[in-house]
Parts: C-alpha cells; structure tokens; sequence
C-alpha cells in the first residue's frame, strides 16, 4: 500500500519562499510520477508540476520561473521550492504519486499555503 504525506506549508508574506515536501511510503518509488497539486477555496483542485523517475519535469504556466520540482531518490521524497510567492498561490497543495503500471492515484491529505499581500 502506498501513502504520500505533505509537510512544509504555513504562512508567508508576498516575495517570499516555502519549500514543500512530499514523503512517499511504499514500493517501487521508481514506478510513480510525482506531481505536486494545488486547491483553492472554491475552485477545483489543479495541476501545480510533475516529475518522472527519470526527472523529467512539467510545470503549469503560473509557476514557471517560480517554482521548482525535484525528487530525491535516496529519500523517497519530493520537494517544491516556491519562490516569489503570490497571494494567488494560496491554496492547499497536495501531493499525488501516479503508478505508471496500474494507473491509481494516491493522495496526501493536504498542507495549507497562505500568501498574504
């Protein structure tokens, strides 16, 4: 069985930098993309970056620049480094590991980023 738990959220003025991390606990870390989403109030939750075992990245357009994925193979971890943070990026990130052999999604249960202005 698989599980993914966050940590690192909190408050933080505009400008500023957080860095989350995602724990994976299970097997073969290898055969999951990681993928770091986001969820504001009343809005539908949404693709923030992802990266493959192989450390191919992806990012949406609001984050480009600002953010950075990685993964630490060592560890089973990942880690998003937000810098220049916005008050739009409040929201609560959750972390999402993607077998790319059965196709299930597992979900952490969320850290709060707060960006006031």
């Amino acid at each position: 069985q698989v599980q993914v738990v966050e940590s690192g959220g909190g408050l933080v003025q505009a400008g500023g930098s957080l860095r989350l991390t995602c724990a994976f606990y299970g097997s073969q870390f290898s055969l999951y993309v990681m993928g770091w989403y986001h969820q504001a109030p009343g809005q539908q939750r949404e693709l923030v970056a992802t990266i493959t075992d192989g450390g191919g990245t992806n990012y949406v357009d609001s984050v480009k620049g600002r953010f950075t994925i990685s993964r630490d193979h060592a560890q089973n971890t990942v880690h998003l480094q937000m810098n220049s943070l916005k008050p739009e990026d409040t929201a609560v990130y959750y972390c999402n590991a993607h077998s790319i052999v059965t196709r299930e999604d597992y979900w952490g249960q969320g850290t709060q980023v707060t960006v006031s202005s």
